[in-house]
């Protein structure tokens, strides 16, 4: 992936335990030139990152609280933002909090072209989002870190709490999306179906329900047949999805 990527951190509202985790995400999407976290580094509620920046190459910006009620470094993350895009040195953001205060500038950046990556916990609100291209919770990565833990030392506990149920408003969304990309005997290309969740829905994301890949999770459902195909001049096969037809039973009259 060639995207150069600046990411901005909101020091005051995003936990430290898992930047390690969450830096090995970023990566997925392109590569973070730029890498900054806010905050009133003078506080002792942010002395747990400042181990982490040297070790993960994050430069602190100090902001000072110079009114009381205002949020100062959501200014001064909105201020850089707008420099780094004009600077044309990045095609990429990753916008790393939990504030619905960087709404508009995540649509901003969009307008401009360009890709926006939010991560934050999930008491994140909708409106922040819904404005990224993709929005990760920060839980999925603490998952992760569980279930690797557990595989190294050979022990196996019950994480599942963790995860989030798969209802029926998920199911009518991932029916729709196929059938927006069906062909006409009801089959789709699972690739594209991922990539229209994802414009539909930010947020969504197979790990949030404990299935590493869109794959397991559709099949976990029962209501989807799946499709392996054999492609020529390619190792691995096409998966295709379809919605399965449901089978019509007559009443009999007693």
């Amino acid at each position: 992936m060639n995207n150069n990527l600046a990411v901005l951190i909101d020091g005051d509202n995003i936990p430290s335990a898992y930047v390690k985790e969450m830096m090995e995400e970023i990566a997925k999407y392109g590569n973070p030139t730029i890498k900054r976290i806010y905050g009133d580094w003078t506080k002792p509620a942010l002395s747990k990152w400042k181990t982490l920046l040297l070790e993960n190459a994050i430069t602190p910006i100090q902001q000072y609280g110079y009114t009381t009620g205002k949020n100062a470094t959501d200014s001064a993350m909105i201020i850089d933002a707008m420099d780094i895009l004009y600077s044309s040195k990045v095609n990429g953001f990753c916008i790393v909090s939990s504030d619905s205060d960087f709404t508009r500038l995540a649509t901003r950046l969009r307008e401009a072209g360009m890709l926006v990556i939010g991560i934050g916990e999930k008491k994140t609100p909708n409106p922040f989002i819904v404005a990224c291209d993709k929005f990760i919770y920060i839980e999925i990565l603490k998952n992760q870190t569980i279930d690797s833990e557990q595989e190294s030392t050979g022990t196996k506990s019950e994480v599942k709490d963790n995860f989030d149920k798969i209802t029926s408003k998920d199911i009518k969304l991932i029916t729709s999306t196929i059938n927006d990309l069906a062909d006409d005997d009801g089959w789709a290309f699972l690739g594209d179906v991922g990539g229209l969740l994802q414009k539909k829905q930010p947020n969504f994301d197979s790990r949030n329900y404990g299935f590493p890949k869109l794959t397991p999770l559709i099949q976990s459902t029962n209501k989807f047949d799946v499709e392996f195909r054999e492609s020529p001049g390619r190792r691995t096969k096409l998966i295709y999805v379809k919605t399965k037809v449901k089978s019509r039973t007559r009443s009999k009259k007693s």
